[in-house]
């Protein structure tokens, strides 16, 4: 373990002294490259900083019980230190964990109303605004890519990405089905109805992720339709984007120019390519993809909001909360922290 942070350590300060050179300040890119890796590093860093101190202070300690008169405060100060490098060892040894590369990244987000019919797209909307106020409460920006709206309310599709720091560490759980048990405001009866929405979660992709081969994309350009202001209808600006090898189609309507619509399409097939290329990656993997949270089959139901006892509970760690209300505001950070948690015992565990 204290080889490893020496070398974060030197890796650490070795970027510092880098950045205050004249010829990495004058070239942004670099400067962003170093600053983005030199971030990656820093809690690590801060962690080691902060356990040399407490080691520093041990020993300090262990020299004061040898004096008589300080002996018995020395004892106290080095059972509280004890606990402290004990505590930070753990925390250590998570921040050690293996990183998914693409934790730091953005998100496109994609839902879409599934059983139930139009309960099932009003409650596509329902979760479309509990993560747009989750967004709100950390900073992130949403912008919509793409929406079919439903006559009885809410989305049959809804597609969004949310920009910010570390999104898609916190996102990533929440690809899978939503089920949704309550009354619908079409039951004339006051019968509780089951009905259903799917998430999926992409982070989004760089070019060093996916280099796209324009050759292999059919372009389209359309009349935008549906959402989107006043002059909507009246020009051709509207992008889809066919890639020809996997048939995967993308669409993009929400910007008047149609440049500004080709490049979100363009960006939005990117992610897509890259997100089909870890799902066979991790088929390959079999079982450890098996093991990992929020990596499984995304048809799976992961999370039940039932709205009659105000509860939910997310299926892949047995975690309920009674607070359906809260978390429909967006307060849904006890239920991801515990996903995170689970997810970090699982590799200290070795699963």
């Amino acid at each position: 373990m204290i080889e490893r942070l020496d070398a974060i350590e030197e890796k650490y300060q070795k970027i510092s002294e880098e950045l205050t050179l004249p010829e990495v300040i004058s070239d942004i890119k670099k400067t962003l490259e170093l600053t983005k890796e030199q971030a990656s590093l820093r809690d690590a860093y801060d962690i080691y900083q902060t356990y040399k101190g407490v080691l520093n202070d041990i020993e300090a300690a262990k020299e004061m019980a040898k004096d008589a008169d300080m002996a018995e405060y020395a004892k106290e100060e080095l059972s509280t230190l004890e606990e402290k490098k004990a505590d930070l060892e753990k925390q250590i040894e998570i921040i050690l964990l293996p990183k998914d590369p693409n934790d730091s990244k953005n998100v496109i987000v994609e839902i879409r109303g599934a059983a139930g019919g139009d309960e099932g797209n009003i409650f596509a909307g329902d979760l479309f605004e509990m993560y747009k106020k989750l967004a709100e409460k950390n900073g992130w920006k949403i912008e919509i890519i793409d929406e079919e709206r439903s006559e009885a309310g809410g989305y049959a599709l809804i597609s969004f990405m949310v920009k910010g720091e570390n999104v898609y560490s916190k996102l990533k759980y929440e690809s899978g089905a939503h089920r949704v048990q309550r009354v619908p405001v079409t039951e004339t009866q006051g019968r509780v109805h089951t009905s259903t929405a799917t998430v999926l979660v992409m982070p989004e992709a760089e070019e060093v992720d996916y280099a796209l081969d324009m050759n292999e994309v059919r372009g389209d350009i359309t009349r935008s339709s549906g959402c989107g202001g006043q002059g909507v209808n009246t020009t051709d600006s509207a992008v889809r984007l066919t890639h020809i090898p996997t048939g995967i189609v993308v669409y993009s309507q929400t910007e008047r120019s149609q440049i500004k619509n080709k490049e979100k399409a363009i960006k939005i097939l990117q992610t897509r390519l890259y997100d089909l290329k870890m799902q066979e990656r991790d088929k390959e993997l079999g079982a450890e993809r098996r093991s990992k949270i929020g990596t499984g089959d995304r048809s799976e139901k992961i999370r039940t909001y039932n709205y009659p006892q105000n509860r939910v509970t997310d299926h892949r760690i047995g975690f309920t909360l009674n607070t359906l209300d809260r978390i429909m505001e967006g307060d849904i950070d006890k239920v991801i922290d515990a996903l995170i948690i689970e997810d970090q015992n699982r590799k200290l565990r070795g699963e």
